[in-house]
């Protein structure tokens, strides 16, 4: 039990920066490619700029906890045209992004001692929420080393232990991008449920799929899953903090407990963004980012020598090649000096020799900038 001046223990495992691995000199202009950001700025019509408390009385006031009614419903409505599953207001969770989402579903849904399975190399922030809650994160080796819906579950299984309650996994994949098969999912969500394990489900790259299609977990095990969206994502807001769950209502209701001493209630001007994306402004938008993001990544991964991603917005390579005795923080340090921030491998699991760039954080010439001075220092110039 801490007593003053000690902090709870938990506090010990988190990190207050988790994507960073050295810092630019003062003298270089950076280029940031270690935030899982976009350059571009959100659809027109669905800004800050564009909502007036005229159109809008309140929209300085809370919302109900769960989230403005209008956009749950709407939501409701999208994800059944995209699941297939019919969906309703009482499964929708607004949350202050999908982040806070994600941990207070860890917090409703994981016990302390409890360990969570995470398909890695995992996006960091789900490690750190199991953690805060006193609860286990397993790193489970599984995009960077399998290939068949059988190997996936196998290795799932061998980290299966009397403590497991939870499985994650994110696709479109951070940091590999990766995208998981329908074959992939159906395996994964089958023995999951063989299990009564709870599937958290990380979607927020959902709109971001150059091959393939993008499988939604719910859509095969909808009372085992609790999945995660985001319109930071989807439309370019990440600043606007506003993303949403959607599972099944008794399970929806358990978390809305976490999030009413959380955060109360979601951003509501966020929401009203949110809405008016959903409403016809978003989808132009995504579908002209998806290209855009799309040929970046496609560059991105050719001058690196890699296969082009099948979504999100990220590669993530291995670098052994290039270390020295300093390991990855000597090329770390190395890049920042030329301006290149990079976030290291560890930060996503048990990777001490890859790094993880998005190609979507810096405008589209400062992004080949950066990966071209990366390629050079990497020898695959």
């Amino acid at each position: 039990m801490p007593t003053f001046p000690r902090f709870a223990p938990a506090i010990q495992t988190l990190r207050s920066s988790v994507y960073a691995g050295a810092a630019a000199p003062r003298n270089v202009v950076p280029i940031p490619l270690h935030i899982g950001d976009t350059w571009m700025e959100p659809p027109v019509g669905c800004r800050m700029e564009d909502l007036r408390v005229a159109d809008y009385p309140g929209m300085h006031r809370y919302t109900p906890v769960a989230g403005l009614p209008a956009l749950r419903e709407r939501i409701a409505e999208w994800q059944t045209e995209r699941t297939g599953l019919q969906t309703t207001l009482n499964e929708v969770l607004i949350t202050a992004g999908a982040t806070s989402g994600l941990a207070a579903a860890v917090g409703a849904l994981v016990a302390p001692g409890e360990e969570v399975l995470l398909a890695a190399p995992y996006w960091p922030l789900i490690a750190g929420a199991v953690h805060a809650f006193n609860a286990v994160p397993v790193a489970v080796p599984l995009m960077t080393e399998v290939e068949t819906a059988a190997e996936a579950v196998a290795c799932f299984e061998r980290y299966l232990t009397e403590r497991t309650v939870a499985v994650y996994w994110n696709t479109p994949h951070n940091p590999t991008g990766r995208v998981m098969s329908r074959k992939w999912l159906s395996a994964l969500t089958d023995w999951a449920r063989s299990h009564d394990l709870w599937i958290l489900s990380d979607e927020v790259y959902e709109d971001y799929v150059y091959a393939g299609e993008h499988v939604h977990s719910r859509s095969m095990a909808p009372d085992h899953t609790v999945a995660a969206h985001s319109f930071s994502k989807a439309y370019g807001m990440t600043g606007n903090r506003c993303g949403y769950l959607v599972g099944p209502t008794t399970a929806i209701k358990s978390i809305e407990r976490i999030t009413t001493n959380l955060h109360y209630s979601a951003c509501t001007a966020s929401q009203l963004a949110a809405l008016k994306a959903l409403d016809g402004a978003g989808q132009n938008w995504a579908d002209a980012a998806r290209e855009q993001y799309a040929e970046l990544g496609r560059h991105a991964a050719a001058a690196l020598g890699l296969p082009a991603p099948a979504g999100s917005t990220f590669l993530f390579p291995e670098v052994s090649s290039a270390l020295d005795e300093r390991s990855l923080s000597g090329l770390l340090s190395d890049l920042a000096e030329r301006g290149v921030m990079v976030a290291p491998g560890p930060t996503f699991g048990p990777y001490p020799t890859h790094l993880r760039l998005c190609f979507t954080s810096a405008e589209p010439d400062a992004v080949r900038r950066g990966v071209e001075i990366l390629a050079d220092r990497l020898g695959r110039g």
